[in-house]
């Protein structure tokens, strides 16, 4: 069963949804292993979204409703969380995101999100979307500089970022934009906000090459792993399947360059890209 804990409802969309879940079943007195026995999902799941780690959805809301006796509570509401600034195949794991305690994350083409300057965002977005409208790009990055809020915070959640060497020398905008995303990514590592390793190319084969891995770890509820690629998002909680990813990650942490290495290395490719900008 997952450790009771309390949330702020105003530090998560699903937070309030999630804290009176768990009243409600608390108050009827059914375990968090009955209450998901007839949706197929495991106590751990139940917990999960009482945690606000998960998002509800309304098949699940509805099945509350009629055990918990909430009146249709959940369902109402249900729909009102549902809704989000960030895509479908990334709404879940973003949300999550924001609760988690400890993120890691494996990058192999491109910055992560959470550390991307305006500049780098903005190219990458007008890459996947080339025919999207100027408004529309530039919603995508202020929800990604939203995301970004959490860096604020000086301790939490702990942050462990292993960049591919590809993310170094793939050109995302000019050299200045380049030069300004690697620095930014160097002072957040400088300022002992972020662990960062680079995964050089000599490392060879390793077992996250099939793309971006983040791992997330939270207080009072089992750990998700998120898989992504262009488009598309999945996000897993079955054990076996975080526990074979989270030593995938471990064993590139082994074959990566020490920190200090990669923020040197990091550095230098960035003052590369800096002298290449001037006249």
């Amino acid at each position: 069963m997952t450790r009771r804990k309390d949330l702020d409802p105003s530090s998560n969309p699903r937070a309030l949804l999630g804290c009176e879940l768990r009243h409600a079943r608390e108050r009827k007195g059914v375990s968090q292993e009955a209450l998901g026995a007839h949706l197929f999902v495991s106590g751990s799941f139940i917990g999960q979204l009482e945690a606000g780690t998960r998002r509800m959805h309304l098949e699940y809301a509805h099945h509350f409703d009629e055990v918990l006796a909430t009146g249709g509570f959940f369902a109402r509401n249900c729909k009102a969380v549902a809704k989000s600034k960030y895509p479908d195949h990334f709404a879940e794991a973003a949300e999550a995101e924001a609760v988690a305690t400890a993120i890691r994350e494996y990058a192999p083409q491109l910055i992560p999100g959470l550390f991307q300057t305006p500049e780098y965002a903005r190219v990458v977005f007008r890459a996947y979307q080339p025919t999207a409208t100027e408004d529309t790009i530039e919603d995508l990055v202020a929800a990604r500089l939203e995301r970004a809020q959490l860096l604020r915070d000086p301790t939490t959640p702990l942050l462990w970022s292993i960049l591919d060497e590809a993310v170094l020398h793939r050109r995302v905008g000019n050299a200045a934009v380049m030069a300004d995303a690697l620095q930014h990514v160097a002072d957040l590592a400088r300022s002992h906000r972020l662990i960062l390793q680079v995964l050089p190319f000599k490392a060879g084969a390793h077992p996250s090459m099939g793309g971006a891995v983040k791992l997330m770890a939270f207080e009072g509820a089992p750990p998700l792993v998120y898989f992504e690629g262009p488009g598309t998002g999945r996000l897993e909680d079955d054990p076996p399947t975080v526990a074979r990813h989270e030593l995938a990650y471990d064993l590139l942490g082994a074959n990566a360059a020490s920190p200090s290495e990669s923020l040197a290395l990091i550095e230098s490719v960035a003052e590369d890209y800096a002298h290449e900008d001037q006249p």
